[in-house]
């Protein structure tokens, strides 16, 4: 049985290459192949309505910070998710809201615009009531490396890479969260450790 063939990341489609400051176009085609992805990331976590200042500020971080980027150490779509990761920590509480807010009563179905109603059906979706609820009540830190997985689809190498903790620590917190969330919605098999690196 052959391999299955390896996903093309957007950065590659895009044939972006090293970011360097003297070629900041290069950086327009990640802007490009990424912006979507990253956006869809930061909806899910904050909500639609605080998405675009805090993606807008992760490809700005992500421009002024180009000449610092190693990409022997992550490539650039992970290199984005971990900027904006960290730019969704200083919304925590916001978060923890928003999670709380579906927790109650699931997403709201007469969000006006069409991208609210996207990213309001793609949240509902990855993250139905009982489960947003729970995942609210997880530390930011477990939180952080389990919706890594679970809505961006970083391997462990590069949530370590990215969140710049070691390759271990992320196995136990994503450990730890698949074990809280289980307890929480009462023993769920579709939580089962499995699985849940899957979805």
């Amino acid at each position: 049985m052959t391999a299955p063939p390896r996903a093309v990341r957007p950065e590659e489609e895009a044939g972006a290459g090293p970011l360097s400051l003297d070629d900041p176009e290069s950086f327009g085609a990640v802007f490009d192949a990424c912006f979507a992805e990253i956006h869809r990331y930061v909806a899910q976590r904050l909500g639609t309505d605080h998405a675009e200042d805090v993606v807008a500020e992760t490809f700005l971080t992500a421009f002024r910070k180009r000449a610092s980027y190693d990409p022997s150490r992550a490539g650039v779509r992970a290199w984005l998710y971990g900027i904006a990761t960290n730019l969704v920590g200083r919304h925590r509480r916001l978060e923890v809201r928003t999670l709380r807010a579906l927790g109650r009563y699931g997403p709201d179905a007469d969000a006006p615009a069409h991208d609210e109603r996207v990213a309001v059906r793609v949240s509902a979706q990855s993250l139905r009531p009982e489960l947003a609820a729970a995942v609210a009540g997880l530390d930011r830190r477990d939180r952080d490396v389990l919706l890594l997985v679970a809505l961006a689809g970083l391997s462990h190498e590069e949530i370590a890479a990215v969140l710049d903790i070691p390759y271990g620590t992320v196995g136990s917190r994503l450990s730890r969260a698949r074990r809280k969330l289980r307890a929480a919605l009462g023993g769920n098999p579709m939580l089962d450790p499995e699985e849940a690196g899957r979805g």
